[in-house]
């Protein structure tokens, strides 16, 4: 029996906004997915630790503060540090266009902006995982 993909997802920093964050951790579980929401107000550090306690394949990201780029880092750096470079991270939120880059040279896998399909998302952590078994 196989065992069930796990997801953190996580809203970094200061940012209050919380419902694309909900949405996502409803779809993930629809398909099958364990979600662990660590809600509102989360650390960079607090949220590396998490995804090492909860042995997660994905960590999601849910910016809307326009400090996706501090935090970000920090949350990479954060994985690294801890030897969890394996963990695909995606961001949702407002991400400007020209910031995507940059998220993806830090390690990060995708970045998904308001009105993306949950079924994208779902499709998207599906097959980036089948690649690396």
């Amino acid at each position: 029996m196989e065992s069930k993909v796990r997801v953190l997802i996580a809203k970094p920093g200061l940012d209050g906004h919380d419902r694309g964050a909900k949405v996502i951790a409803r779809a993930l579980s629809e398909a099958g997915m364990e979600v662990i929401y660590t809600g509102l107000h989360q650390s960079p550090h607090n949220i590396v630790e998490a995804a090492l306690q909860e042995d997660v394949k994905v960590i999601g990201l849910s910016i809307l503060s326009g400090a996706h780029l501090s935090l970000g880092k920090r949350v990479m750096e954060g994985l690294k540090e801890r030897g969890l470079d394996d963990v695909l991270v995606l961001f949702g939120g407002i991400i400007p266009d020209d910031d995507i880059a940059e998220l993806k040279d830090l390690g990060v896998d995708a970045v998904f902006g308001p009105g993306t399909d949950t079924r994208e998302v779902v499709e998207h952590i599906t097959r980036r995982l089948d690649k690396t078994k």
